[in-house]
């Protein structure tokens, strides 16, 4: 890739142009000549993220959730903001930062206490089992300092049998306590199965799950969602971006930001305008850690234009030629091809979180919590009816060697 005069690439423009997008999509709120100059007290006094009903609940939810894996307590005007503009579906876990995102939520409903009403607040945990369960509930609540969440999930199942009928009879116990609101499950694999597992149960309330432009208009993703959403259930989409394992840096790529910031938002703020285009999705859980992002987020969130069909033409031609660039989580396929026991969608998800958010620490940190024994076993495994089998012929092998190299 070759500099300009000025000594800056394509690549860097294209890859630093948020603020560009962004001017551009505050400009018609503000009705100012000079968007970039927007200052967030100026887009709060005008915009707030839109809401949806939250599946048979009947709360509405903003369609942008606050993503909540970043160090919460350093941001603490950072949350102030994002109520100001109506981001009030904050999404957090027991495990995000070692503790800290939830103890950063806590230190600011100590602080103001009178906002933590306008909160829909969302924790998880791991655990599989009631005991579990209440342990890491009765934690995140205190961490939090309030004495209810309005949803709680299991989190990042792979099989809709963990929703078994102790977790059902656990979830209305903690209902009737007053504990939470509502319940039901993160998944960022087998998605579309688990959807539909979780359509034939009648206490599902809500499900997060991995969604974007490469996955929306696959037959199995539309069919499951449908599924929940007749069931009543709510959906929160996640990994919206549709970063995989294998890092791209394709010229497509680069076609398809200049073709948004031409229209003046960005590739990643049209990404986030693909999914809100399908109504069923009621809100979008997007890690958020800086004022620029959210205020990025917020600009698409409350801008009227919608993608033209030339747009998701544009889009679903980059995924195409990308295709083999992403992991699509469908881990039944890939680990049942391998005689070792190695979690390949894990591995997977944390490569995207170094590679594509730029989040090495907390991938380090995730994949560090794999058994070593299981680590040291990654670069030893025959994967190769494994990479017969995968969809997008990924180079399985390869990458969870460069997961060692990276992660370790």
């Amino acid at each position: 890739m070759k500099n300009d005069k000025n000594g800056i690439s394509r690549r860097t423009f294209f890859k630093t142009a948020g603020t560009a997008g962004l001017g551009a999509a505050l400009s018609p709120m503000l009705g100012n000549t000079d968007a970039q100059a927007a200052s967030p007290a100026q887009a709060a006094d005008v915009a707030s993220v839109p809401t949806r009903t939250f599946g048979r609940s009947g709360i509405n939810v903003p369609i942008l959730s606050l993503g909540g894996m970043f160090d919460i307590p350093s941001n603490q005007t950072l949350l102030k903001q994002a109520i100001r503009w109506g981001v009030t579906y904050w999404d957090t876990a027991h495990t995000y930062t070692g503790g800290r995102s939830e103890e950063g939520i806590g230190q600011y409903f100590s602080r103001y206490p009178e906002h933590r009403q306008k909160i829909f607040l969302v924790t998880k945990s791991t655990q599989r089992e009631p005991k579990g369960l209440s342990r890491e509930l009765e934690t995140s609540l205190k961490r939090m300092q309030t004495d209810h969440v309005d949803l709680f999930f299991v989190h990042a199942i792979r099989n809709i049998k963990v929703m078994d009928n102790a977790i059902r009879d656990w979830a209305k116990a903690q209902k009737a306590a007053g504990k939470i609101r509502l319940m039901g499950f993160s998944t960022h694999a087998n998605m579309d199965d688990c959807l539909q597992g979780a359509a034939r149960l009648d206490w599902i309330d809500g499900i997060m799950l991995t969604y974007n432009f490469r996955l929306m208009h696959e037959a199995r993703m539309i069919a499951a969602v449908k599924a929940c959403v007749d069931a009543g259930i709510g959906l929160t989409a996640m990994k919206t971006q549709g970063g995989g394992g294998v890092k791209t840096d394709s010229a497509r790529e680069l076609e398809l930001a200049g073709r948004f910031i031409q229209k003046g938002f960005t590739d990643k703020q049209a990404k986030l305008k693909a999914v809100w285009e399908n109504p069923q999705i009621s809100s979008l859980c997007s890690q958020m850690p800086t004022m620029s992002i959210l205020m990025a987020n917020v600009a698409a969130a409350v801008d009227r234009t919608s993608l033209t069909e030339n747009d998701h033409r544009h889009l679903h031609r980059y995924a195409s030629e990308t295709f083999s660039c992403y992991c699509a989580g469908c881990t039944q396929i890939c680990e049942n091809a391998i005689s070792a026991k190695v979690p390949v969608g894990d591995v997977m998800r944390y490569l995207m979180y170094a590679r594509c958010y730029g989040d090495t620490h907390d991938a380090r940190d995730y994949f560090a919590s794999i058994p070593a024994a299981v680590r040291r076993r990654l670069t030893h495994v025959d994967y190769r009816e494994a990479e017969a089998r995968c969809p997008r012929n990924l180079p399985i092998a390869q990458l969870m060697n460069e997961a060692v190299e990276e992660l370790a």
